[in-house]
């Protein structure tokens, strides 16, 4: 059903990220909205500070018990259709997030789709934009060249391209032709990073 949902929602517009356990999550994760599969796993897994979706049996003692401490409940079997309603009507529950990704002297603002550089605009491709904001999303993390695919190129398998390589690069001159020296690390081997200046 996790591969499922993921292909789907993916689809659907949404970006996603999942994983088999909370406990495996990045700690700075901060996702907008958390779909639960297990509503046992409410008393021990490591849930974020965001609205949480239960996917569960159709007990309503269970369902009751569940929604005293998430969000919203769906019943399996359910529709994909009203999961995504469900989703979309939680969301619009939720005060708005900020939209603006502050590093320092690289200050990306999601809203206007518009990078700063000391102050100053640097002006990205579509893919160069939606690249680096993935690697800005966790700036401790090694992003793989396959998870980069997947999630700015909707590529769901490697596929023997040097896409990445390429928008990387270019990435890198324009922040450096910005003063941002050394921020699009290569991890070699893996994939990418940032390493904001200290």
């Amino acid at each position: 059903m996790r591969g499922f949902l993921e292909k789907q929602l993916r689809s659907d517009g949404f970006d996603v990220l999942a994983f088999e356990s909370t406990e495996k999550l990045p700690r700075s994760t901060d996702p907008d909205v958390f779909v639960l599969g297990d509503p046992g796993a409410l008393d021990w897994c490591r849930v974020p500070d965001c609205p949480v979706i239960v996917l569960g049996g159709s007990d309503p003692d269970a369902k009751v018990r569940a929604l005293e401490r998430c969000d919203d409940y769906l019943a399996r079997p359910f529709v994909y259709e009203e999961l995504v309603a469900r989703i979309r009507a939680v969301l619009r529950r939720c005060p708005p997030r900020s939209e603006l990704v502050d590093l320092g002297h690289l200050v990306i603002d999601r809203a206007a789709r518009r990078v700063l550089a000391h102050g100053h605009d640097v002006v990205l491709s579509q893919k160069e934009y939606a690249l680096l904001v993935k690697l800005a999303s966790d700036p401790d993390r090694v992003f793989t060249r396959e998870h980069l695919l997947r999630d700015v190129w909707g590529y769901p398998n490697f596929a023997p391209t040097r896409t990445v390589e390429s928008h990387a690069s270019r990435v890198r001159c324009k922040l450096e032709a910005a003063g941002l020296e050394g921020w699009v690390v290569n991890a070699w081997g893996v994939g990418y990073k940032l390493r904001p200046a200290v």
